[in-house]
């Protein structure tokens, strides 16, 4: 029985970690290239349909719609301000886009595709662009603080593997829970819930985590020389 178990939890594993390839005109490919895609035609089509007949039809007092969508912008917009000292629109403009594609890409889970970063590439080439958004900020606004952010390599690495283990596990989570339930004949509500719940928590803990690492490493990498000197002070103190 033990056995049977062991090998049952190791297939699980194996097809969460390593899914079959899937066919993209012939190419093989990820299926979170899939969910990746899906998203952004999503998020592009959304966009445009909101930049040509939402936005002009804005009012002074806003309707729910409105009303959501501008707290959405100012969750982003604000948490580039309270991490930044030097505010531009391309922080919080990169935080939203960044933050809808994480979050987007985790809660399509639930309608049985996988994560669009459930494959390591793509949070790899998130924590990249994250690193790069840090290091050009920091040259513009602050050249020495900038380039020193250049030798710290350890960045998207840690920013790339902490996105994929977070969302790896609880994919890894959701199909045991499954797999159990399923061997042992149980009831499929509590996987489902627990799936559903892990789904969302993901979703919206790896936004809030990436989206406010990379304002807090942007606001280190701009900030002026004479304000660090402050802070030591007040420290020190």
């Amino acid at each position: 029985m033990n056995q049977l178990i062991c090998s049952e939890v190791g297939e699980t594993m194996a097809k969460a970690l390593f899914p079959d390839d899937v066919d993209f005109f012939g190419i093989p490919v990820s299926p979170s290239f899939f969910t990746a895609l899906l998203v952004t035609i999503i998020v592009t089509i959304f966009a445009i349909i909101v930049r040509i007949f939402v936005i002009p039809r804005f009012k002074k007092v806003p309707g729910k719609f409105q009303l959501l969508l501008e707290t959405v912008v100012g969750y982003f917009d604000n948490l580039a301000k309270t991490n930044s000292p030097v505010h531009n629109s391309f922080l919080g403009m990169y935080l939203f886009v960044a933050g809808v594609y994480i979050s987007l890409g985790t809660l399509l889970e639930l309608f049985g595709f996988r994560a669009s970063l459930g494959d390591l590439n793509s949070c790899i080439v998130l924590g990249v662009g994250s690193y790069f958004v840090i290091l050009i900020g920091g040259i513009i606004h602050n050249k020495a603080r900038g380039l020193s952010a250049l030798k710290d390599f350890s960045l998207p690495l840690s920013m790339s593997f902490r996105l994929f283990g977070a969302i790896i596990s609880g994919v890894l989570i959701t199909e045991l829970i499954y797999e159990g339930f399923a061997f042992l004949s149980y009831t499929v509500v509590v996987p489902i819930f627990v799936s559903v719940l892990f789904t969302l928590l993901h979703a919206v803990i790896q936004t809030y985590v990436l989206t406010t690492l990379t304002s807090m490493f942007y606001g280190e990498s701009v900030e002026p020389a004479h304000e660090d000197k402050k802070k030591k002070k007040k420290l020190a103190k």
